[in-house]
Order: structure tokens, then sequence, then C-alpha cells
């Protein structure tokens, strides 16, 4: 059993319902333990040099536990972001829904650490997006202690 702690963005269409699916889905699994769900913040987009605008993000955090490894609940994820219609055009993009695994603990309460192709944990870069690191804190104050490593 892992727990995890997996960020939400959005910043197309109601970003409040696509959140709320994303919650809805996740507590309908059977592999998936919702533990904690973060306020809802509205944050400016980060843009690449040269990019349109875009309009503000809603960004959150929800802390699970699962017997998922966390490229299975990458996969879990990446299913829900299509279902919910994200189409990835663009690195940095706007977006229906983002979803994100920031940071896992194995089921001796250590941080796990992953380096592959297709996931980095913790996440690249949490330690300076407060958008992704100030929800995480607010599911999972008891990683602080990790995140400045």
């Amino acid at each position: 059993m892992i727990t995890a702690i997996i960020g939400l963005g959005a910043n197309l269409g109601d970003r409040h319902a696509a959140f709320d699916a994303v919650l809805a889905v996740l507590r309908a699994r059977a592999d998936v333990s919702v533990i904690a769900s973060s306020p809802r913040y509205e944050t400016e987009p980060l843009l690449l040099p040269g990019a349109a605008p875009q309009d503000p993000y809603l960004n959150a955090a929800v802390r699970v536990t699962t017997p998922l490894d966390p490229h299975a609940l990458l996969d879990v994820c990446l299913t829900l972001e299509s279902a919910l219609g994200r189409v990835r055009k663009e690195r940095w993009g706007p977006r229906t829904i983002d979803l994100d695994l920031l940071f896992a603990l194995d089921a001796d309460g250590a941080p796990i650490r992953l380096a592959t192709d297709r996931l980095t944990l913790p996440h690249p870069g949490l330690r300076d997006r407060d958008f992704a690191r100030r929800p995480l804190l607010d599911v999972a104050p008891d990683l602080a202690k990790h995140l400045d490593r």
C-alpha cells in the first residue's frame, strides 16, 4: 500500500466540475481511497517564453492510499484526464484537467524516488511551484520535511 499526493489543475471549462468529477471517480474506485482533499486555489499560469496568455488555473491536491504502484496510479490519472476531455497539444498549454503525481510514500512511510521516462517522483519543480506545494502541504503537512531536500 502506498500513499500518494495527486495534484489537480485546470484552466479551461468548468474547473470546479472537473475537480468534482475527479474526486467522484477516485472515491468510486475499489483500488483507491481518498484520505483528504485540499482547498482549491486560483493561480496564475506558468508560461513558456513567447507563449500566448492563458486564463488562471484552479489548483488543488488529493491524498490517497492505494495498492497500485506509482506507474499504475499514473495510468489511472491519465485515463481520467482523457475521459474528462484533456487534449495534449502543447507543453504547459491550457487544459480542462491536469493530474500529476506529486509525491508518494511506500508502505513504511519512506518517500518513493523514481526517475523514469514516464514518471519522476517527487514531481520535478515541486519545491519551486507554490501552486502545487501549497495544496500538497494542506493534505500532507508531514511531507514538508521532505520537500526541501
